[in-house]
């Protein structure tokens, strides 16, 4: 099955937004607002904007009250579960091992799309993701990443992060094949806002919004508005419209991107190994997304 280009241009933005997420986010927690108050507000404005967007574009309902247990399911892993655990996990690490850990959720999404969708993986795929995880680690390892116990606990949250996203990635496209995406998405929300509430409430009554200067202001709304509401709809639509894996093997992107950044800002200079790296990171993305569907 070909993936059409308007999808792989939406994964690559949702890429570019995710990218720059590491940063952005890590200077307002926890100094400033705590992960899940955090994940709270984004969740909230994203929720509210998806319910103002359905009801201009579709309104389509949920026609079989079962498929509810399946938002609800979505919902934990891929709102709740997903964004608390990497909000409070990048709070106790560093940006660069967080980057590095969430390269483990493509080979999740190749392993939950064997058992849950039972979709066959080729060889071609498996050499594909092995080149982007080769690609991606060179490409960070040539900065300090070290795991070590004063970011443990981080380091844990983020990989539970990558497993918990990868199985939305790949459970959401159940409903995706009944639901338009904005339908999905806005119900996914509202089960989401539910869960989240009970872990966020205290951090949220803690917080000291008064004191918050501008760019702590611009840099939760970059989040609520870009890294969740215009990434989980674009990652919605795509899913709809791809397979799981395609969507997931962007994420190897990301790394390319936020060292991009870093270049331009002139936090680090460009070398002839890094450009290699990136290269391995881009073929082996095109190798998952050229390939013959078995079944």
């Amino acid at each position: 099955m070909k993936t059409p280009l308007k999808v792989h241009l939406a994964l690559l933005l949702v890429a570019l937004i995710y990218g720059t997420t590491y940063v952005i986010a890590k200077g307002v927690m926890p100094d400033h607002l705590g992960p899940s108050a955090f994940i709270f507000i984004r969740v909230t404005i994203a929720g509210i904007l998806f319910f103002i967007l359905s009801r201009i574009v579709s309104k389509e309902r949920i026609r079989d009250k079962r498929d509810y247990l399946d938002l609800g399911i979505a919902a934990f892993f891929g709102v709740a579960a997903n964004m608390l655990l990497f909000f409070n996990g990048l709070a106790h690490t560093t940006e660069l091992n967080a980057s590095v850990l969430m390269l483990n959720a493509p080979v999740f999404v190749l392993i939950f799309s064997r058992m849950v969708l039972k979709q066959k993986v080729s060889n071609l795929q498996i050499v594909g993701i092995a080149l982007s995880t080769l690609g991606a680690v060179l490409l960070l390892g040539g900065r300090k990443l070290s795991f070590s116990g004063d970011t443990l606990q981080g380091d844990l949250m983020v990989l539970l992060n990558a497993t918990s996203f990868a199985f939305y990635l790949v459970y959401v496209k159940r409903l995706l094949v009944k639901y338009s995406a904005l339908t999905v998405i806005r119900n996914a929300f509202l089960f989401g806002w539910i869960f989240v509430l009970p872990f966020a409430w205290n951090e949220l009554m803690e917080a000291d919004y008064a004191a918050f200067a501008p760019r702590i202001w611009w840099a939760i709304i970059y989040v609520s508005f870009g890294t969740t509401f215009v990434a989980y709809a674009l990652n919605a639509w795509a899913i709809k419209n791809a397979s799981p894996v395609v969507a997931g093997s962007y994420i190897y992107l990301q790394p390319v991107i936020a060292t991009g950044v870093s270049e331009l800002l002139g936090n680090q200079l460009l070398s002839v190994e890094k450009v290699i790296f990136a290269l391995l990171i881009f073929v082996g993305v095109f190798l998952v997304n050229t390939y013959k569907r078995a079944n």
